[in-house]
């Protein structure tokens, strides 16, 4: 669904998509693999405001619970509510139905701090 050519990535494996003001995020596949097989997606409240850099999810697996950093600053305006009975699709298509939160951001130049994907690619290797 979101090309990785297309999507911005933050240093803790969270991928952007932005379509105006509204960034569309999740995690990488990367992460997700790391991560293993997930059981439980906890998505703060549509409304809620976030800020980057800072925790507003959690993601748990069958290892462990690890906290989704916020990518960008902003206002959650949608939650991918298809996460609560199928939280197995993080891992079937983390840049799909996979999809986390939509924010409507606050401030778009945070996006020149986060990795194009050939750069996000280098610092995994």
């Amino acid at each position: 669904m979101f090309e990785e050519s297309q999507c911005r990535f933050a240093a803790s494996h969270e991928w952007v998509f932005v379509a105006g003001d509204v960034a569309t995020v999740g995690i990488s596949d990367y992460a997700q693999k790391e991560i293993s097989d997930i059981v439980f997606v906890e998505l703060p409240a549509v409304g809620a405001t976030v800020a980057q850099g800072k925790a507003c999810a959690v993601i748990e697996s069958v290892k462990a619970a690890a906290d989704f950093m916020a990518p960008v600053s902003g206002e959650i305006i949608a939650i991918n509510e298809a996460l609560a009975d199928t939280p197995e699709l993080v891992n079937q298509s983390p840049q799909g139905e996979g999809w986390f939160v939509k924010i409507r951001m606050t401030d778009s130049t945070e996006l020149d701090g986060l990795m194009d994907f050939a750069a996000y690619q280098h610092t995994l290797s």
